[in-house]
């Protein structure tokens, strides 16, 4: 078969298995599946399944199925639903088809049958902590339960009054039947189905017994004739109840899981219970927060979906544990925008300057490139006149050797416009600089071919009579340098029994204090009407978005996506 390389993953070892199932037959077409659970939005860890259940099919002709995992209702909901369906769309990818678990419980429940007539899961009576506590250990064997060998009429009798309603939450669960001495001890009697009186967001009030996930998802995949099941190393160990799952049910449609190593990030957290217990304490106002490694919180930082994606390229295919440096996605989302964004001029901390010998009321237009790396974006004029607003950091009344900036007796050039040299300081009664008097020399206007003496510093400014009034949001990492997680304890999508509603809140012990910082400047008239999800690049400041929840027409509110440097570089693949 013809492989389309229009978008395509690197070379990885799913592609050898993809390549070789083709050539000898195993399948026909190559059908993935993107799964997630709504119980959270989605994060920059589903950014890198997202595009490789996506990208390989198509690279191979085939498709890939969106299928929400919704197999309990205590912790989902369509807001997630929404918004998963919304990120995946601005990601780039479409899906062939998009189905619910929730579409199949009476073919899970129908299975389950099989199973108990064949003698291969039983009705256990026994606490979730009762079942913990019988589970034995990596060295020691678990421990039958009491009910482990009830009839199977027995069986089939409580599973259906379990569905009728019989019992309450907890007081019974269905466990397949395997071998508790197991070394692995996924195949100790796993729990299967479980008792919870709650409406769930697809079915309502239908059911009260639910799958739990590792046993829905097998059947789930086989149902929609999924070929090749992808998923991440943390389930490699759940494959041989996967497996097992297909064979024993008797599924027609038999697909194979393959693991690839999960995206982590350094200063990063990933695990959605986490994430959410940020957004329920206010921590961050929102999923979408732009300190938030969701997609969302991405995209209204400014992040762009082929920055991400062109990261996770990067970042490749592989079955090995790795931590990725943060700054390399800095690095994408610089070399994306560094030809998209305009450039203009911002003042986020500022000082008024008077240039004393402009003649007041004037007024002139000057020419400026909106970006020199793409001179394909036109120019724009900028309006110049007697008073500016610069960074307060840009003056010093008594700097430093070596500060080339602007200070009494020193001469810089304004970006775009002229010289000006500083004569006067005006300060309050405590000693606060309020003002600087400059004057400036009209035959340095920058574009005039002015070539006589030179100067070391160039600063930026905006003019004080059109300049727009706007609200910068400066951020960091919401994680200090050292993360909190320990990649043992990593979540996944693998339910426990017993562990729902359990937070661990020791990552709140890292979070980073300055992770936001908000300051009132100005940026150029031309910008008054900007709109959510502009970018821009402002002279020596960095990368800014248009906040789309707090920018207001004529009172913008820009995020700050990334700095413009970083010592950061990509490894030499020679």
């Amino acid at each position: 078969m013809e492989v389309n390389n229009r978008n395509s993953t690197p070379p990885n070892f799913i592609k050898n298995i993809i390549t070789e199932d083709l050539q000898n037959g195993k399948v026909k077409e190559i059908v993935t599946r993107f799964p997630p659970e709504p119980n959270g939005y989605l994060h920059i860890g589903h950014a890198k399944a997202i595009w490789i259940n996506f990208t390989i099919a198509d690279e191979f002709g085939g498709r890939t199925h969106l299928r929400f995992d919704d197999t309990n209702p205590v912790k989902e909901d369509v807001e997630y639903v929404n918004s998963i369906k919304e990120d995946v769309k601005w990601l780039g990818f479409d899906w062939e088809e998009l189905h619910f678990a929730s579409d199949y419980f009476e073919e899970m429940y129908e299975r389950a049958i099989v199973l108990i007539k064949k003698g291969k899961a039983y009705v256990d009576d026994q606490s979730p902590e009762e079942i913990r506590a019988t589970r034995g250990t990596l060295t020691e064997p678990g421990q039958n339960s009491p009910y482990r060998d009830r009839s199977v009429e027995e069986n089939l009798d409580l599973f259906a009054r379990m569905r009728a309603g019989e019992f309450k939450d907890g007081e019974k669960v269905l466990r397949a039947k395997i071998d508790m001495a197991s070394p692995n001890i996924n195949l100790r009697d796993p729990v299967i189905y479980r008792i919870l009186h709650a409406s769930h967001h697809n079915t309502g009030d239908k059911w009260c017994i639910y799958p739990m996930y590792t046993y829905a998802h097998p059947l789930e995949d086989a149902v929609e004739g999924i070929t090749h099941s992808l998923c991440t190393t943390e389930f490699e160990d759940q494959r041989p109840f996967y497996d097992w799952v297909i064979e024993e049910t008797e599924m027609p449609s038999v697909p194979r899981q393959y693991e690839f190593g999960r995206l982590n990030l350094t200063q990063t957290v990933t695990s959605k219970r986490k994430l959410k217990l940020l957004v329920d304490e206010g921590i961050v106002d929102g999923w979408d927060d732009p300190r938030m490694p969701t997609i969302s919180g991405l995209r209204r930082r400014g992040v762009t979906p082929e920055a991400i994606k062109a990261f996770v390229f990067e970042a490749g295919i592989s079955k090995a544990y790795g931590e990725i440096d943060l700054k390399m996605l800095d690095h994408f989302i610089r070399e994306d925008l560094k030809l998209k964004a305009p450039r203009t001029m911002a003042v986020l901390d500022p000082l008024k300057v008077v240039i004393t010998n402009y003649p007041e009321g004037q007024s002139e237009l000057l020419e400026a490139e909106n970006n020199i790396e793409n001179m394909e974006m036109g120019n724009r004029q900028i309006p110049f006149s007697r008073e500016i607003y610069i960074e307060r950091e840009d003056f010093m009344e008594n700097p430093p050797s070596k500060y080339f900036r602007l200070f009494p007796g020193n001469e810089v050039r304004l970006k775009h416009a002229y010289f000006i040299k500083c004569h006067d300081v005006i300060k309050d009664s405590e000693g606060n600089v309020l003002e600087i008097h400059c004057t400036y020399d009209p035959e340095t206007k920058s574009g005039s071919g002015f070539t006589g003496r030179k100067v070391k510093g160039t600063i930026h400014w905006v003019d004080a009579s059109q300049a727009v009034p706007a609200e910068f949001r400066l951020y960091e990492p919401l994680i200090r340098e050292q993360g909190p997680e320990d990649p043992a304890e990593l979540e996944s999508e693998i339910e426990e029994e017993g562990k729902e509603g359990v937070e661990e809140k020791t990552f709140m012990d890292f979070l980073n204090p300055d992770s936001l910082k908000i300051v009132h400047g100005f940026v150029e008239p031309g910008m008054k009407d900007v709109q959510p999800q502009d970018k821009f690049q402002f002279f020596r400041h960095g990368y800014f978005n248009v906040d789309s929840k707090y920018s207001k027409p004529g009172h913008p509110v820009f995020n700050l996506i990334v700095s413009l440097k970083s010592s950061f570089q990509l490894p030499d693949k020679k």
